[in-house]
């Protein structure tokens, strides 16, 4: 019963009228042919395949979920799921942004992840497969060999292979260090590798010939702790010299996952049970090669909720449109029918105002991201290379954090709107609910995410990398305020970042307790005030037009300024409490 439709026109409008997409890419010599008819003319087939080929699977792709042979260890994934890959591979989606040299389409990566959020929206669990392989392409295409980037890569940019990350273990999440899966080194230049991994998303499945598994493992004598880890591919076929298919590895399935959400992503116990595996980069410096990986990744869930939260918002909008129950507090706006429609009730323009605010925020925020990686990867300016490097560094936490937190909000709002038709299965909300939550779990968990914001990235250049991002900021909301439409949100803004800047100020220096009592509070306030500044821009932007499109902006734009942004005092107000109020209990106590 639910439908999606791919946000095209809000996607031109943040390519072309607030980030000037193609002015951006004229700069970057691989990127400078591709003008804004070419972009959108990719995404609205990328659209398409998503709405057409992918959104039509989900529900049932989500009630049939994976079956594990036992005997066979092999993994079979819902009905259509095989075929909708087919199609994905034979239409070159999964080599949208990878090398030209290995068979690649050589696209921004703005462009690929524009394509990304339709996918994501119409079927996350899905497009989990090619997600994580696009990751293990940019893991290799970094670290890797001449003669593994030649073995592997081009088929891991067709996508003919599809790939894995191999990291946590029964005993060890997020703390590596703690991992015990051994890798013993081969005369011929191979390691024999043994051990179990769980949590292994996509880690076993029948889309395509093989599966390139980057396993985490330890080599005899490593170090302890995560400076002894080493990084390995473990495929599932042996790939022979000329990229056939041959011995099956000693790599296996031997559980599936009862989840929550995303059914018909295999999430899988994997057991190495003396496999042959290849040694990527440098021995005990294999953290550093999966981060390449991992960071990806994260950008990655946070699109995974970007686009679970424009697909939830737009069944719930459609609904408050067509419901009616009772009458305005007002008095009737239709007096004609037996009741009115449910959007009439502050609530519920609440609850659809706040989806719609994260929506089209996120999305700002990840293509603006993506941009700066585009031209960290491809400017000629070294300097420009390395600023946005620091700033894609700085952002990555918040697209992983707070996006995935808005998303489990968003979709929980927009079941609410359905009232008792949002918990019962055909409406399909109930679904992008359970999906979303596992977003705030994997991939760094979003309290690792806001200690590494504080911890880490708050002290990149000593300081100067944070201290550059406020001062940008607040270039930016000064010159966004001009514009009578971005004048509310600008002021708003500048005040939330003043009260940011000085809370930023007093962590530093500060002791473990404290930056880890302020993490999570810090890292949803230092969002906050990234959204402002996003909805500033695009307030300033819609300005210039006389649409109702643009109306509506500058609108969501003073939503957010007066119902959302406030929460920075309040969060202010928390981190000043410092560590006292969690760690005065006694563990005794609890």
């Amino acid at each position: 019963m639910p439908t999606y439709t791919p946000p095209l026109r809000d996607m031109r409008f943040v390519m072309e009228e607030l980030l000037d997409v193609p002015g951006e890419l004229k700069a970057l010599p691989a990127h400078a042919e591709n003008d804004m008819d070419t972009i959108m003319a990719i995404a609205e087939e990328g659209g398409k395949f998503a709405a057409e080929v992918l959104f039509p699977l989900n529900q049932s792709g989500d009630r049939e979920g994976c079956v594990l042979d036992q005997k066979t260890h092999e993994v079979k994934a819902p009905k259509g799921y095989k075929e909708a890959y087919k199609q994905f591979v034979e239409g070159g989606w999964a080599a949208l942004s990878c090398d030209p040299e290995y068979g690649g389409q050589g696209l921004p990566i703005v462009v690929n992840q524009c394509v990304y959020e339709f996918l994501n929206s119409a079927n996350q669990a899905w497009t989990m497969y090619p997600g994580l392989t696009h990751g293990a392409y940019e893991c290799l295409h970094e670290h890797g060999t001449p003669e593994q980037k030649a073995l592997y890569l081009p088929k891991i940019t067709t996508g003919e292979w599809t790939g894995t990350m191999c990291l946590t273990e029964p005993h060890c999440g997020t703390d590596l260090g703690l991992l015990r899966t051994k890798a013993e080194p081969n005369a011929d230049g191979s390691y024999t590798i043994t051990g179990n991994k769980i949590f292994i998303s996509s880690g076993e499945h029948d889309l395509a010939e093989n599966i390139v598994h980057l396993v985490l493992a330890r080599l005899p004598d490593a170090p302890q702790g995560s400076k002894g880890i080493s990084l390995f591919i473990v495929p599932k076929f042996i790939a022979n010299p000329d990229q056939s298919i041959g011995e099956r590895n000693k790599i296996y399935c031997t559980g599936l996952e009862h989840k929550m959400g995303i059914h018909s992503n295999a999430t899988c116990q994997i057991a190495l049970d003396g496999a042959k595996g290849w040694l990527v980069g440098q021995p005990n410096k294999g953290l550093a090669a999966m981060f390449v990986m991992m960071n990806a990744a994260r950008i990655g869930v946070g699109m995974q909720s970007q686009g679970l939260t424009e697909v939830a918002f737009q069944n719930a909008l459609a609904y408050a449109k067509d419901r009616i129950q009772m009458r305005s507090l007002a008095g009737p706006k239709n007096p004609d029918k037996p009741a009115d429609s449910i959007l009439v009730h502050p609530d519920v323009r609440k609850m659809l105002l706040t989806a719609k605010a994260y929506a089209e925020g996120g999305r700002v925020l990840s293509l603006y991201c993506a941009l700066l990686i585009d031209k960290e990867l491809n400017h000629p300016d070294e300097a420009v290379r390395k600023e946005c490097a620091e700033m894609v560094a700085l952002l990555t936490p918040i697209v992983k954090a707070f996006i995935t937190d808005n998303g489990w909000i968003a979709t929980s709002h927009c079941m609410q709107v359905f009232g008792g038709h949002g918990y019962i299965r055909e409406w399909g909300m109930e679904q992008y609910v359970r999906d979303a939550r596992i977003a705030q779990i994997y991939e760094g968990t979003n309290g690792v995410q806001a200690m590494d914001l504080v911890g880490r990235k708050f002290s990149l250049a000593g300081g100067a990398v944070v201290d550059g991002f406020f001062d940008l900021v607040a270039e930016e909301l000064t010159k966004a305020g001009k514009s009578e439409g971005a004048s509310l949100i600008a002021e708003r803004t500048t005040a939330a970042l003043a009260l940011l800047r000085e809370v930023t100020t007093s962590l530093r220096g500060a002791d473990t307790d404290t930056l880890g009592a302020a993490a999570v509070d810090t890292c949803r306030m230092f969002a906050l005030v990234s959204f402002g500044w996003m909805w500033a821009k695009m307030a300033a932007a819609a300005s210039a037009g006389d649409t109702p499109f643009h109306a509506a902006k500058i609108e969501v734009a003073s939503y957010f300024a007066m119902r959302m942004l406030p929460q920075v005092e309040g969060l202010a107000s928390q981190i000043k409490a410092g560590p006292e109020p969690m760690l005065a209990m006694g563990v005794e106590a609890f």
